[in-house]
């Protein structure tokens, strides 16, 4: 293995164990939030959609910075950190204030640490094997959140009997991102420690406008994320539907399973049929998900469709990634994949909250409704948009 593809690895092991942290407790923390904190469904909603926007708010913050400094380790490292501390102190606090603030915290350091894994991970691939590579990296995030709600239900087993359940459990969410830093500082290279992945990332580019197919994706995008509330919702319909809190955790295993599983094969098929159109099978599969959790009557439908959840996230996230290491030149993807984070950040605030006042005021299947018809939208418009989406040949100085 060479040191771009262990770079990618490594890279992919920081989320690895950013993903254990993250669903270690996050399936558990909406239960948290309202049967033992008693907040309703539309303060989840909005605590849920301030960890989205901020994450990806700071996004943009995180990526002007990358371009700038040519460093992504540094920002990587605050990232983690921050996240590290918000989440164990969850665990003792009850205010509402204090839980958005920390949410705050904790979506700050997602968004700040994301930009610059992805230069390092566009950096460190060719562009041929491009998909592949963020395939392997959100592969191994996804296997962390694989080995996460097990972890988690291991806790819930032995910890049954406990009073403190919860609070446990909120604690142990800091371990897995203490090795996380570990593996950050000793074992992540920077990109000048790296060979030159291929010739784009040779010469610098007189042009600082991204390209307007880089806008036209981000309007799609927008009115897909309209749609696409917290997952927390998922855990919720799936609660409502029947589902016990010990078998949660392994529903989102079988669904992370999935996702891990389909991750490198769908980046690698974009590689070879074209990013947009694994990106319209990846869509496709989440209006027929979301119609499900909607119409759906009885707990057992809930595990083939967070089964079938994970081919959506397979075929979505990675890929969408690369296509935008494909269409912005190399100077500036960090300010692209910043842009686009927190763009997409500012449409989950209302996404989340709409979601909230819908299961509210109208009932379960509202949200669900609603999601499936703003991604179907948004489907329609990838197609009919796709050929000014292709990627353009890179403008470099001669």
């Amino acid at each position: 293995m060479n040191d771009k593809k262990k770079n990618v690895f490594f890279v992919g092991l920081l989320s690895f164990f950013g993903g254990i942290s993250q669903d270690v407790f996050s399936p558990i923390l909406p239960i948290y939030l309202t049967t033992v904190l008693g907040f309703d469904k539309a303060f989840v909603g909005i605590a849920e959609g301030v960890v989205a926007a901020s994450s990806n708010i700071f996004k943009v913050i995180a990526g002007f910075f990358s371009d700038k400094f040519k460093k992504q380790k540094p920002i990587i490292f605050i990232g983690y950190f921050l996240s590290m501390v918000a989440r164990p102190l969850l665990a003792l606090i009850t205010s509402g204030a204090a839980v958005v603030s920390l949410r705050l915290m904790d979506g700050t350091g997602k968004g700040v640490k994301d930009p610059p894994k992805d230069v390092l991970i566009a950096g460190s691939a060719d562009k041929e094997t491009r998909g592949k590579s963020f395939g392997i990296a959100r592969m191994l995030d996804t296997l962390g959140s694989v080995a996460g709600p097990l972890i988690l239900f291991g806790l819930l087993y032995l910890l049954k009997e406990s009073d403190s359940l919860y609070h446990y459990i909120l604690l142990f969410s800091a371990v897995p991102l203490l090795i996380t830093l570990a593996v950050l500082v000793f074992k992540v290279k920077e990109m000048d420690a790296l060979p030159k992945a291929d010739k784009e990332a040779e010469t610098e580019t007189e042009h600082t406008k991204l390209p307007k197919s880089f806008y036209l994706f981000l309007f799609i995008v927008i009115l897909f994320t309209l749609g696409n509330s917290s997952d927390a919702f998922l855990i919720l319909r799936a609660k409502n539907l029947g589902i016990t809190l010990l078998e949660i955790p392994i529903v989102i295993a079988l669904f992370n399973l999935v996702y891990a599983s389909a991750a490198v094969p769908f980046g690698s098929l974009s590689d070879r049929i074209g990013r947009i159109p694994t990106m319209l099978i990846g869509w496709g599969a989440f209006v027929l998900v979301y119609a499900g959790f909607a119409f759906a009557s009885n707990s057992w439908a809930i595990w083939p469709l967070y089964a079938f959840y994970g081919v959506y996230y397979a075929t979505s996230e990675g890929v969408a990634k690369a296509l935008l290491a494909d269409i912005v030149e190399t100077g500036h993807r960090g300010r692209a994949f910043g842009i686009y984070g927190t763009t997409v950040g500012l449409a989950a605030l209302p996404a989340s909250f709409f979601a909230g006042y819908l299961w509210d005021k109208i009932g379960p299947q509202a949200p669900f409704i609603f999601g499936a018809s703003m991604a179907g939208l948004a489907l329609i418009l990838l197609i009919a948009f796709s050929r000014k989406l292709k990627p353009q040949p890179q403008l470099t100085q001669g």
